[in-house]
């Protein structure tokens, strides 16, 4: 069985390679999503990105029947939207939630993530590492 992952990323990451560095790394969205196809050749992923919250939902639903697991990224909208966290509990899939910055050592209207609590896991802080270590959390988790 072929594990195929969703790797889906919110408002303003399509123009990661533009943010301060410090906080999000230096690699672009397009670098990310290379390193981990290079790194897992073995795993089918589902790469997409939206500004929109209700596009972000429509991507989430549509994992049900196709996919084994999401990597999600949900930015700005992890600290606000109550709909993608009800999407999220919603799939009965492994999930993981990934921030490029460590959230806990920001704002303080960044520190909490409403949508991690509907997710399997939550890694923040390790910039573009952290999907790397969200796939290997998937993996974990699938066994």
């Amino acid at each position: 069985m072929s594990i195929k992952i969703t790797v889906i990323n919110g408002p303003n990451l399509n123009l990661l390679h533009l943010r301060d560095s410090i906080q999000y790394g230096d690699a672009g969205l397009k670098e990310i999503e290379a390193s981990l196809a290079l790194a897992f050749p073995e795993i089918i992923f589902d790469f997409f990105q939206s500004n929109i919250e209700g596009e972000l939902i429509d991507k989430i639903q549509n994992c049900i029947k196709t996919q084994s697991a999401i990597i999600i990224n949900p930015g700005g909208y992890s600290h606000t939207s109550v709909a993608i966290k009800d999407a999220l509990e919603l799939i009965k899939l492994p999930k993981i939630e990934v921030h490029l910055s460590n959230i806990h050592n920001r704002e303080s209207y960044r520190q909490h993530s409403l949508t991690a609590a509907s997710c399997d896991g939550l890694i923040a802080g390790l910039k573009q590492d952290g999907y790397h270590l969200a796939v290997r959390a998937i993996l974990h988790l699938s066994l």
